[in-house]
Formats: C-alpha cells, sequence, structure tokens
C-alpha cells in the first residue's frame, strides 16, 4: 500500500466513523424547549463537535492500524476479495457447471 492509498483509505475510515458519531449525544432546540424563531425544533444546540472528532479522529487510527495491517501482511489480497464477490455459479446437481 502506497503513502497516497493509505491516507485515501484513512480518510474514508475517518468520515465513515465521524458520520455514525455525529448523531450520538446531540441535544437538539425542541429537546431543550428552547426553539429559535425560524429555525427547525430539530437544529442542534449542543452538538459536542470537538470530542465527537478527537474520539473520531483516536477510533480511525486504530481501525486503519488494524486494516492496513491486514492489507500489507497479505492475509487478505485483491484477487480473495474477488474471488469472494464474484463466485462462480454452481449447478443445482452440484457439479458446478
Amino acid at each position: 500500500m502506497g503513502i497516497v492509498s493509505g491516507l485515501v483509505l484513512f480518510a474514508v475510515i475517518w468520515f465513515m466513523a465521524f458520520f455514525v458519531a455525529l448523531p450520538i449525544r446531540v441535544q437538539t432546540q425542541g429537546d431543550l424547549k428552547d426553539i429559535v424563531p425560524g429555525t427547525h425544533a430539530g437544529a442542534p444546540e449542543h452538538h459536542h463537535l470537538k470530542k465527537k472528532a478527537l474520539w473520531t479522529t483516536l477510533a480511525a487510527v486504530l481501525i486503519w492500524g488494524a486494516v492496513a495491517f491486514i492489507i500489507t501482511s497479505g492475509w487478505i489480497s485483491v484477487d480473495d476479495l474477488e474471488g469472494w464477490l464474484h463466485r462462480a455459479p454452481v449447478a443445482i446437481d452440484g457439479t458446478g457447471g
């Protein structure tokens, strides 16, 4: 895995984890009964973005490390993935053809 592909993999993992973390512990204006006129009641009042970004970065580093190790060690290769995704159809009689 090259440097650019490693950075792209990290970015994808980070954004996926961040989008999962965004709705956790959000307090909306409707929850706090303090709705600003002209805004939706579901608009976030306290979103804790700094904490979420920090935790997301920590989780992404751990996940990326595991995935990068698996890729660079050769445990799972592109050929393995293609074999799992594009298996040949099995005949009903079990002959495979």
